[in-house]
């Protein structure tokens, strides 16, 4: 993997990674963790509609936080089946940045370390613990995401923001979004957006305005019309 396929990090205060590509933090610098349950999570019915082989996908990797925040919230649910997580990514962190961005959530720490042991920055699928199921697809979503052939109960959509970033919030690649939704499936993205909203109204998503987390006013869920 070249360097321009790497993940182009600065830090501020020794832990959140920010991203000299599109000058953009990875998470909140509020907190996170808490921003990951509240947009994606919560945005999404979850914990409450996880079953048996529910499928989630997202846009955005990153540090894998949001990742580790489902996995927490699968396992604390006691669910006793299969969950399969994909994450598109055009440019992945090594283990050692994932770790240290993890560093100031110290409740991860046991999945943290879990994720980073097993880590190939060339993506892949991971087996990580008993019934869960990582697979991240590196490389630009705009090709990737057609050459799924995965359909996804909930989406993740966690690019940078669409100011910085348009290309991961284009309405070709919402459009791709929707197209692999399976029957009642839900979204949830932190950006409200206008372009990003009608994007998703014009694939078939019935979108919705949320309050955002912190001193973000409002974010954007949705589902797929019937």
């Amino acid at each position: 993997m070249t360097k321009d396929q790497q993940a182009d990090l600065l830090w501020e205060d020794g832990d959140l990674p920010v991203s000299g590509r599109f000058h953009d933090p990875y998470f909140s610098r509020q907190d996170g963790l808490a921003e990951a349950r509240h947009v994606f999570l919560a945005g999404n019915g979850l914990p409450g509609r996880f079953r048996d082989g529910f499928a989630i996908a997202e846009l955005g990797f990153g540090t894998g936080l949001n990742f580790l925040a489902t996995c927490r919230a699968w396992l604390a649910s006691g669910q006793d089946g299969r969950l399969s997580f994909t994450s598109f990514e055009a440019y992945p962190m090594t283990g050692a940045e994932m770790a240290r961005a993890h560093a100031r959530f110290g409740g991860l720490a046991d999945l943290s370390a879990q994720l980073v042991e097993h880590w190939i920055p060339a993506g892949g699928r991971f087996e990580l613990w008993p019934g869960i199921t990582l697979n991240v697809i590196v490389g630009d979503a705009r090709a990737t995401l057609p050459a799924w052939d995965g359909l996804a109960d909930a989406w993740y959509l966690d690019g940078f923001s669409p100011a910085r970033n348009p290309e991961l919030w284009e309405e070709p690649l919402l459009a791709g979004v929707a197209a692999h939704m399976a029957p009642g499936g839900t979204l949830a993205t932190y950006s409200a957006a206008g372009f990003v909203r009608r994007g998703l109204e014009k694939a078939g998503i019935a979108v919705r305005r949320e309050a955002g987390y912190g001193r973000k006013r409002h974010m954007t869920t949705g589902q797929m019309k019937c």
